[in-house]
């Protein structure tokens, strides 16, 4: 393979990547051979060492080099209440706001009939049976599913299958533009969907 190919290569790996198209991914690989050669190595053995490293937590399916990952291992956090978000990043940007301490469960997605996602699709069952074998008297599930249609689906779904479990389940108010993402919401909108949420009926 020629040097230009392999441009050429690299350009479209990382024209991949969501929210990065063929101009940013021209202006990374460009800004990568001119880096350093230090820099550069240590860039690629990062990105070799999440992919041997990185699992799923074993409890709430977040990122983890462990076994089971730091916030379900945190005897500080409130055990009580888990919040359930579609994915890691959505974890990552509750967890910014400080106004929550309770655990998490990481679906993976939404239910999509149109996209062929089903609920055995996605980390739903597993968060059933945690919930009902749970010892920990879970009193609240905050559903942080993102405000589009497949999020409400979803978050309707799961308040379904605990009906049964007594226990109050929310979720995040619409402070949140229909259709938007969480982890593109700003920190105040998202705070104020996040205190002001609503008791499924």
């Amino acid at each position: 393979m020629s040097s230009y190919s392999s441009i050429e290569e690299l350009i479209r790996l990382f024209s991949r990547i969501p929210g990065i198209g063929p101009k940013s991914a021209e202006r990374i690989t460009y800004f990568l051979l001119q880096s350093n050669k230090e820099y550069v190595n240590s860039l690629a053995d990062a990105i070799k060492v999440i992919k041997q490293k990185i699992k799923n937590c074993r409890i709430c399916g977040n990122y983890t080099e462990t076994d089971i990952c730091d916030i379900c291992a945190d005897h500080k956090r409130d055990k009580h209440k888990i919040c359930v978000v579609e994915e890691p990043k959505d974890l990552m940007v509750i967890e910014r706001l400080k106004i929550y301490n309770g655990l998490y469960h990481i679906l993976f997605g939404v239910i999509s009939p149109i996209h062929g996602v089903g609920p055995d699709d996605l980390n739903i069952r597993p968060f059933i049976q945690r919930v009902k074998s749970s010892e920990d008297n879970i009193d609240e599930i905050i559903v942080a599913t993102n405000p589009t249609s497949e999020g409400d689906t979803t978050a309707f779904y799961i308040s379904k299958l605990l009906k049964d479990q007594k226990i109050r389940i929310t979720r995040i108010a619409y402070g949140i533009p229909v259709g938007a993402n969480i982890d593109y919401t700003d920190i105040v909108t998202l705070t104020r969907s996040f205190l002001d949420r609503k008791v499924f009926e």
